[in-house]
């Protein structure tokens, strides 16, 4: 596919990616309102979002694009797969919630994916139901440190990824997330009993791995 291509197609789709995602986000917060960790926050986040979610999205996609060679339907979902981590990011970075309207799309397109690109679908059930369960033991062990966004997510990672791949992301998601956590308690943002998003060093694990990879 020809560069200058590859970067409209980065272009548009991080435009209509940002517009869409926006609205979207911006739907649901007041849908969502009692979930929400920042209810009195959404107006500045939004206005925020706006300024920098393009940008973002078009410099995701368009690295992607020029820096792998790939069938036409690989790159549709590797988009698909950027876009979804991207919003899941922004969500629980602005709110602390990752919402199960995302989650199950993202969910969906990873099956499909495995169809589609002939991957070993009983293996990446297995990522999923593992990863899940796994979280899920967390989330009673740790009384609500991890949420329920986060164990969906890693069950949804379970299906785009498969168990090495997954198991990779959560090391890395889980060692940069404590690092994280305790950076902030050292600084003071945060109290032992404050919440503390994990999702964001998830999805960018995830991410670092399929530019990576």
């Amino acid at each position: 596919m020809d560069i200058l291509l590859k970067i409209f197609i980065a272009v548009v789709c991080a435009v209509g990616g940002a517009i869409g995602g926006g609205r979207w986000i911006d739907n649901l917060y007041p849908a969502k309102k009692q979930i929400l960790s920042f209810p009195a926050k959404i107006y500045a986040q939004a206005q925020t979002r706006r300024r920098y979610l393009p940008a973002a999205l078009g410099m995701l996609f368009a690295f992607y694009l020029l820096s792998h060679e790939l069938p036409v339907t690989s790159y549709a979902f590797h988009l698909l797969y950027i876009y979804f981590l991207v919003l899941f990011t922004v969500t629980d970075c602005e709110q602390q919630v990752i919402f199960d309207v995302m989650l199950i799309p993202f969910a969906l397109l990873g099956f499909i994916f495995c169809l589609a690109d002939g991957l070993p679908l009983v293996h990446h059930l297995a990522a999923a139901l593992g990863g899940g369960l796994l979280f899920l033991l967390l989330a009673v062990l740790t009384r609500g440190g991890v949420g329920g966004g986060d164990i969906k997510l890693i069950a949804g990672l379970g299906l785009w990824l498969g168990v090495n791949s997954l198991l990779n992301v959560v090391v890395c998601g889980l060692i940069a997330g404590g690092l994280g956590a305790l950076f902030l308690l050292i600084v003071e943002h945060k109290k032992r009993t404050d919440t503390f998003a994990y999702g964001p060093f998830f999805t960018l694990a995830a991410l670092l791995q399929l530019y990576l990879g």
